[in-house]
């Protein structure tokens, strides 16, 4: 069982930067490819960035192409999810994700809590 906590959300005007941080505990973190998903008010969630297990390859969905960035650390157990140029459409809870398959897949085993990410104009 892995338990994933994100952390590093909040209030930011649009054009600025934030930093997600998610920690993993309870499993062996590199086995696991990493992602971040967001589901704004009324929407489904979205699949948003994922990375490999050892961080060579990542993918981003369209959207955040050029202004986001994951990475991980996995000496820390640590996923991460650098935000620049945020726009209001950027709103939305965030949830890190730990699946046993690729990068590539959309299947997922963990999840965590979310952290709320609020862009104003």
């Amino acid at each position: 069982q892995v338990h994933l906590v994100e952390s590093g959300g909040g209030l930011v005007q649009a054009g600025g930067s934030l930093r997600l941080s998610c920690a993993a505990s309870g499993g062996t973190f590199s086995n696991y490819a990493m992602g971040w998903f967001r589901q704004a008010p009324g929407k489904e969630r979205e699949f948003v960035a994922a990375i490999s297990r050892s961080g060579t390859n990542t993918r981003y969905v369209d959207s955040v192409k050029g202004r986001f960035t994951i990475s991980r650390d996995n000496a820390k157990n640590t996923v991460y999810l650098q935000m620049n140029s945020l726009k209001p459409e950027d709103t939305a809870v965030y949830y890190c994700a730990a699946s046993r398959f690729t990068y590539v897949s959309n299947r997922y085993d963990y999840w965590g809590q979310g952290t709320q990410v609020t862009v104003s104009s």
